[in-house]
């Protein structure tokens, strides 16, 4: 059976135009704190990469300050993602419909939406994001935590640190990655932006790129 579509705080309010809840306030407050976190901590984190890189020191006011608040933004990055995860991750669930999604990607890049399935809350590519920073973000506290050595050198060896050195750069680089390639279909998509700034979408936009989610919206059944 076919699981739920709909979040709490979904709802469509008809007039003209149609105007469907599609974040709540608590939703996009998590988002923006995670996007925040996510923006910090790669600037801090390429500044204590290299040395060409270390000039981005100066936006937090050194090099020593960058050291100490790096990992604690990281910190803040791991349990505010963790809030969008508790709140989405059943909505992110891949679905047979996504791999018809995945395979007619032309169709999605020529805006050929009369070819593809109709969509949930999150098409395959929004899916393919959500899990990919799940796991990054997993990856890179976990192995933050073994090169945090204000608190926790006693517990790794230095063959682990340096493991855990090149793990977590390797990963960040990947994280900077999905993160611009899901700011850039945000963009590209118009009306993805104001709908995590605003909360709301027109009816027109739901029913063009989240056609199931809309249906069950209006019609109460998945």
């Amino acid at each position: 059976m076919r699981h739920s579509e709909v979040a709490p705080g979904d709802s469509v309010h008809p007039g003209d135009p149609v105007v469907v809840d599609r974040y709540t306030t608590g939703a996009r407050i998590n988002h923006w704190i995670t996007a925040a976190s996510l923006v910090l901590l790669a600037l801090s984190g390429l500044a204590l990469f290299h040395p060409s890189l270390f000039f981005l020191s100066g936006l937090f006011g050194g090099g020593s300050t960058t050291r100490m608040i790096h990992p604690w933004i990281g910190v803040i990055l791991f349990f505010s993602f963790l809030g969008l995860f508790l709140r989405f991750w059943k909505l992110n669930l891949w679905e047979r419909t996504d791999n018809v999604w995945m395979g007619r990607l032309r169709d999605v890049l020529t805006a050929h939406d009369e070819n593809l399935p109709e969509v949930g809350k999150y098409n395959a590519g929004q899916k393919m994001v959500f899990w990919s920073m799940s796991l990054l973000i997993l990856v890179l506290i976990t192995s933050g935590i073994v090169i945090w050595d204000q608190y926790f050198s006693e517990y790794f060896s230095i063959e682990q640190k340096r493991i855990a050195v090149l793990i977590h750069a390797i990963t960040a680089i990947v994280a900077i990655c999905v993160w611009i390639v899901h700011v850039y279909a945000a963009i590209w998509v118009r009306g993805t932006i104001s709908a995590m700034t605003r909360g709301r979408v027109t009816g027109g936009w739901a029913w063009r790129h989240h056609r199931r989610w809309l249906k069950e919206l209006v019609t109460g059944r998945p």
